[in-house]
């Protein structure tokens, strides 16, 4: 038995865990979009068209790899998925034409973006409730702050040595990193080690409130479950489109590969306000407009993408759109097991993971193809910044649910 708290420790941990999700994230994909083009000779229609089956065929298995979290704790399922992953960044190191980067992008994507970033979550809710909204802001605001060094780093490792050798090098800090954290460092609930949620010894009436949960169907059968994987998609999809075409969008801009590979640092800033502050908002003021809050959040950061053009202005635009992202990653968090608690949420998590993965499989070909019909990846950020308005106008009939299990702890 542990008499010290562990939970920050296990947010430490996530931290890193979710940072090195990178290579598997479209901001660290898109620096290797050019060289795919050019080596591979394949259209970025094309290597769009990959991106999307790869991230979709991946979302598929979002619901089971929840559901084994569940089952298995999170720290044998984070050891496996990392270890997965680290071949799957060893195997993107060979590919040689459209079908092999496909399937490589099935892979990364799946252990990536999906699996690693779900039980990286997954393990930080366990062991927060009162404080979860800042327990999830911090950890979110400093993983996306290490992420984005993940394309900086990455674009100066193939122009050293080469794009096929920066996967082999990523795949080598994922092993040596994620695996020995996940074995070692992770406990899968606070209840393992003898200690409690928030580090507080509860009292006899609320002594498994953290263990309370209902199930995924049951979820799925309220409007707020929709209502926040509706927001959840809508984001995914937007901010991945753009982030993947980032290279080429501000290049429209004047800006070269390398600084625009740079202009991923910016979001940092931005996510730590965003991430943080929502975590505050969620904590201390309630929850139920804040998927339509963040939707708003959204439709501005695409009107900025498509009007910017000096370098200050990038700038900005880059702090608004990590703003955005701090905001809606926090809100996702918090909010699955804030309004569904924890006995299920790896299960929850999972087809709210499926869904936004799912739907980001659509916005690299979305704007890829909305770019051919306007000639620019400028006006094709303004074409799609009235979605997320009609999203937010939907969200905002959010009600929270209640169940005769336990009542929802968010309020307001």
């Amino acid at each position: 038995m542990q008499t010290r708290f562990s939970g920050w420790r296990i947010a430490a941990f996530a931290i890193v865990v979710l940072g090195l999700t990178g290579p598997g994230q479209t901001i660290g994909v898109s620096v290797f979009i050019d060289h795919f083009a050019d080596d591979l000779e394949l259209s970025k229609n094309a290597i769009a068209g990959g991106y999307a089956i790869g991230t979709l065929t991946g979302s598929l298995m979002m619901p089971s790899v929840g559901s084994w979290v569940d089952r298995y704790g999170v720290r044998r399922s984070m050891t496996m998925i990392a270890v997965l992953f680290s071949l799957a960044l060893v195997a993107m190191s060979g590919v040689q034409g459209i079908i092999s980067l496909t399937a490589g992008f099935v892979f990364i994507r799946m252990l990536g973006q999906g699996s690693l970033s779900l039980v990286g979550i997954v393990s930080v809710s366990l062991w927060f409730e009162q404080k979860r909204g800042l327990a999830l802001g911090v950890v979110l605001t400093a993983s996306s702050a290490l992420m984005a060094a993940v394309p900086v780093a990455l674009t100066f490792t193939i122009g050293e040595f080469g794009w096929r050798q920066a996967w082999l090098f990523a795949a080598a800090t994922v092993a040596m990193i994620v695996i020995p954290i996940a074995w070692f460092g992770m406990i899968d609930r606070p209840s393992a080690v003898g200690q409690h949620v928030d580090g507080i010894t509860p009292n006899n009436d609320s002594a498994d409130i953290a263990m309370w949960g209902v199930d995924r169907s049951t979820a799925m059968g309220t409007r707020a479950f929709w209502i926040l994987a509706g927001s959840t998609a809508i984001g995914s999809m937007l901010v991945t489109g753009v982030n993947f075409h980032q290279i080429s969008l501000l290049g429209e801009s004047g800006f070269s590969q390398t600084n625009a590979a740079i202009m991923f640092l910016p979001q940092v800033l931005g996510t730590a306000f965003g991430s943080p502050l929502s975590g505050f908002v969620l904590d201390r003021v309630g929850s139920r407009y804040a998927p339509a809050v963040g939707l708003t959040l959204l439709s501005l950061t695409l009107l900025l993408a498509g009007s910017v053009s000096s370098t200050p202005a990038v700038i900005g635009y880059a702090c608004v759109l990590g703003f955005y992202s701090g905001v809606s990653r926090t809100i996702s968090s918090a909010l699955v097991p804030g309004w569904f608690g924890t006995k299920h949420i790896g299960s929850i998590h999972g087809a709210m993971t499926f869904m936004g993965v799912l739907a980001s499989a659509a916005g690299p070909i979305a704007l890829a193809l909305t770019e051919s019909a306007t000639g620019s990846f400028r006006t094709a950020a303004l074409v799609w910044c009235g979605v997320p308005l009609l999203g937010a106008a939907v969200a905002t009939r959010n009600r929270l649910p209640t169940f005769n299990e336990e009542p929802v702890i968010a309020t307001s």
